[in-house]
């Protein structure tokens, strides 16, 4: 048996490893997508206050930490039966909104553009210094778009890393008028790069390989009377076919997903109840949803359904529907700051005590749904814990679409540098978080690993590290 190893997947947020194996033909017998990392956040919050989880969830991840922010406010909401006032909802639509532009900016120029625009670039040029080479005004517009939803995020989420405003009830602090006039400014300069960038992306569609990992599943996400949504709405499944076979908003979400684990990797799985592949995050929204909600972004929708279809499959079209999303993040936030109210002072419903023993906040992040889920005892104090983050729901397709195109890419046992790389593509594509997955006690390497399977043993051979 023969092992190959690539070590690590680049340009992903953190760490695991491919492992494929050979038969003695030197064919690909399986794969799989491993992820070698071990957290304990859900285990953490066990016996803490649960109005501690709007700051303690944030460190879970440095590049999501306003999503896990705002569903554990969300959660601890219910719990204390305070719903947030129209300006606190709409301070959060804002955050969130700067979470969108910022990680969506980071994955689709920084970590995804390099495959796109630099393709037949050796390994150690095809990276988003390359890529500040051959095109430096992509690199400088990607930098300073990515700046508007940390401004955003440090100016209403008071800090721009890890933020902690929201709190149970709407908002700990109002936006200032001041605040709102430098963001205006600087979100109508995200949305005309935004809007410039569009034809980059555009130009992208054509030459996607609709088949390449592709796994036909099911679709999740969010959406409100049709509308794209990525909070208050209500999380849709539609089945491979574009039918809908399924819909929740808060508690009853167990009975329609479950998670369940495998012994080849840390990063848990989900699945339909009762059996199904779904997918969740860009593509699954945009093939949930009717319409975007904003002009602009509606109307790149409708040259993205023109070439690939209305229920879209392809890995690859995840990087399209993704700047689609940055597209309308950006519009939103413009909208949200051109209301003069959102700087009014009422930003938090009053909390008087537990209300609920169980709280389920579940909101759209960038790489799909999110959902935090609390119970709690009488004196507020967290007492089980369950997070369910895209990365996990989107495992199956990704560890699939890794076997897809393994056995395209290896011939004769070989794995060449272009074929490692299309391998490392499919699951850049799904923008994956592994420290979100797994919820790391330290930081390990991604790998693949390919296996020859003999009668007597196996011959392992790792291929460098492409930084």
């Amino acid at each position: 048996m023969t092992r190959l190893t690539i070590s690590p997947v680049t340009r992903i947020e953190g760490h695991a490893q491919v492992r494929i194996e050979l038969d003695e033909a030197g064919e690909v017998a399986d794969a799989h997508f491993n992820v070698v990392e071990l957290r304990g956040f859900e285990k953490f919050l066990l016996g803490a206050a649960v109005e501690e989880a709007p700051r303690i969830t944030p460190r879970i991840c440095g590049i999501c930490p306003t999503s896990h922010h705002l569903a554990a406010a969300a959660a601890c909401d219910q719990i204390f039966g305070a719903a947030p006032p129209p300006t606190g909802r709409k301070l959060r639509e804002l955050l969130l909104a700067g979470q969108f532009i910022h990680s969506h900016a980071l994955h689709f120029f920084m970590l995804a553009a390099p495959d796109f625009l630099l393709g037949d670039a050796p390994a150690a040029e095809r990276n988003v210094i390359g890529l500040a080479r051959h095109s430096p005004e992509i690199a400088k517009k990607a930098i300073e778009v990515r700046k508007l939803g940390q401004r955003i995020t440090e100016a209403v989420g008071g800090k721009p890393i890890h933020p902690s405003n929201a709190i149970p009830g709407g908002m700990s602090i109002p936006l200032s008028e001041e605040h709102r006039q430098t963001l205006l400014a600087s979100a109508q300069d995200g949305l005309a790069i935004a809007r410039e960038g569009w034809e980059t992306a555009r130009g992208l569609m054509d030459g996607i390989d609709t088949s390449f990992g592709t796994v036909e599943t099911s679709f999740m996400g969010m959406a409100q009377n049709g509308v794209h949504a990525v909070s208050g709405g209500e999380v849709k499944i539609l089945g491979p076919d574009g039918q809908e076979t399924g819909s929740f908003t808060g508690a009853d979400y167990l009975d329609h997903i479950e998670e369940y684990s495998e012994d080849w990797s840390y990063l848990k799985f989900c699945r339909l109840a009762g059996g199904g592949a779904y997918r969740v995050g860009p593509l699954a929204r945009l093939n949930v949803a009717e319409s975007m909600g904003t002009p602009e972004a509606d109307a790149a929708l409708k040259e993205y359904r023109g070439t690939f279809g209305r229920v879209v499959q392809a890995p690859l079209a995840y990087n399209i529907a993704r700047y689609i999303e940055f597209l309308s993040a950006c519009e939103q936030a413009v909208a949200l700051l051109e209301d003069p109210g959102i700087t009014g002072t009422e930003v938090r419903t009053p909390v008087t005590g537990v209300a609920a023993n169980r709280g389920v906040g579940i909101i759209e992040a960038p790489r799909g749904t999110l959902v935090h889920d609390y119970s709690v005892n009488a004196d507020g104090m967290i007492e089980k814990c369950n997070l369910i983050v895209a990365t996990c729901q989107n495992n199956y397709a990704m560890d699939r679409g890794v076997e897809d195109v393994a056995r395209k890419v290896i011939k004769d046992g070989e794995l060449t540098e272009d074929g490692s790389n299309k391998i490392e593509m499919v699951i850049r594509a799904y923008d994956p978080c592994i420290s979100c997955a797994t919820h790391a006690i330290g930081r390990m390497p991604m790998r693949i690993e390919v296996v020859r399977r003999t009668g007597t043993g196996c011959e392992v051979l790792d291929v460098t590290e492409v930084n």
